[in-house]
């Protein structure tokens, strides 16, 4: 008997039941096939560079370490801690006047270049605002000293004409007029250098501006 013949014995029920058989059967079949076909491999990539983030708006902190010979500055003026100090190759003039502690309350800090680069040997005065004279003898400052015609005797004038010379501002100004008050007239212009906060590179500035 072919199965056609088979078929057509069997009862509805019958029929129905081995149809589903068939199908489960197949499913079966269909998944174990699935399941049994290659799968890829991820392979995990280590040590990869992750990239960087863009930039932010504005300049970028430099990283580079800096080389070159110690900077000695005078930091002098209108700051709350005066004095000589050491820096690096790159400072700037801004630099400088946080060394020394920042501005004291009234500095004029408009007339520096605060951006301007440090140089050895040089002098950052921050001047009182509206003090006469410049504010520092360091590139990119403003002001100007005194002409060699109208030298100013630093026996006989007062802190305010004092402060018009090129590095001296209020404070060396009036430790000037103490010094003199204490130990009589200077004389010479070699003296002032025994005032406090005056020292050879702030002699030689003001040298040719000066008389006894």
């Amino acid at each position: 008997m072919g199965i056609r013949e088979r078929l057509e014995t069997l009862s509805r029920g019958e029929l129905i039941g081995l149809v589903v058989v068939v199908a489960v059967t197949m499913a079966g079949a269909a998944l174990w096939y699935v399941r049994s076909l290659p799968k890829p491999v991820q392979v995990a990539t280590v040590g990869q560079p992750q990239a960087q983030a863009p930039a932010a708006s504005g300049i970028a902190p430099a990283e580079a370490s800096p080389t070159g010979p110690p900077i000695i500055v005078d930091v002098t003026g209108w700051v709350h801690q005066p004095g000589v100090y050491e820096f690096v190759q790159g400072d700037r003039v801004i630099d400088a006047v946080e060394r020394a502690r920042g501005p004291r309350k009234g500095a004029d800090l408009s007339v520096l270049n605060l951006a301007a680069p440090l140089t050895d040997g040089s002098q950052v005065v921050v001047p009182k605002q509206g003090a006469a004279g410049p504010a520092a003898a360091v590139p990119g400052a403003t002001g100007s000293a005194p002409s060699s015609g109208s030298l100013i005797n630093v026996n006989t004038a007062g802190a305010t004409e004092l402060e018009a010379l090129s590095g001296i501002g209020e404070v060396l100004a009036a430790a000037i007029v103490d010094y003199r008050t204490d130990n009589g007239p200077f004389a010479s212009v070699d003296d002032l250098e025994s005032v406090s906060g005056i020292g050879p590179a702030t002699l030689e500035e003001i040298r040719d501006q000066v008389t006894v």
